[in-house]
Parts: C-alpha cells; sequence; structure tokens
C-alpha cells in the first residue's frame, strides 16, 4: 500500500521529512534512477510487507527525488489529480503538468 501513511493516498504529515506527495506511475527508467540514488523500489522487502514496484505500479515518491528525476530527465509520469496539493511548494505546477497522464 503505497503513500506515507500506507494508506493508499499521497498526503502527509509533520513526520514525513521526505514530503511523500507526488503519485507516480512507475517506469523502468525511474526505478532504475532510483536504485542508483540508494532507495532501490523495485526489489521486494517482506520484513517491510513491500512486493518491490514494477513499470505500472502507482507510488508516492518524495516530491524532491520527483523535482531532481525531472531535471535528469528520468522523472516517471504523474498522477496529477492523486498528488497532495503540498508538492507544489516543491515543483511547480507547469512542470508536473508535463507530465500528467
Amino acid at each position: 500500500m503505497t503513500g506515507w501513511m500506507r494508506d493508499g493516498h499521497c498526503h502527509t504529515d509533520g513526520r514525513d521529512h521526505g514530503r511523500h506527495t507526488v503519485c507516480c506511475v512507475m517506469s523502468e527508467s525511474f526505478l532504475s534512477y532510483s536504485k542508483a540514488q540508494g532507495n532501490d523500489l523495485s526489489t521486494p522487502m517482506p520484513a517491510y510487507q513491500f512486493p518491490g514496484l514494477k513499470p505500472g505500479d502507482h507510488w508516492c515518491v518524495c516530491a524532491a527525488r520527483w523535482l531532481e528525476a525531472y531535471d535528469d530527465g528520468v522523472a516517471p509520469p504523474v498522477k496529477l489529480d492523486a498528488c497532495e496539493r503540498s508538492s507544489l511548494e516543491i515543483i511547480p505546477l507547469e512542470v508536473l503538468r508535463q507530465l500528467a497522464v
């Protein structure tokens, strides 16, 4: 289950220092990029009940990591209507709209 609160929604609270607020559709390029940055999202971790992600899965990504991936040309598509509004404090709306699905 995605989301900081593991409730299927990309909303956050004060404990979420990473701001997991951008609802993304995973792509192979982003999964590889994230792994290279030290955040392996594709390998299952049963101890955390995490099945691992594959292209096409939806996942709440940290706003700053998404923007970093965007700047590096590998940001995944976003489900704009499922992103938390606070994402706009980090990512301009027009940038998110470029990759909205």
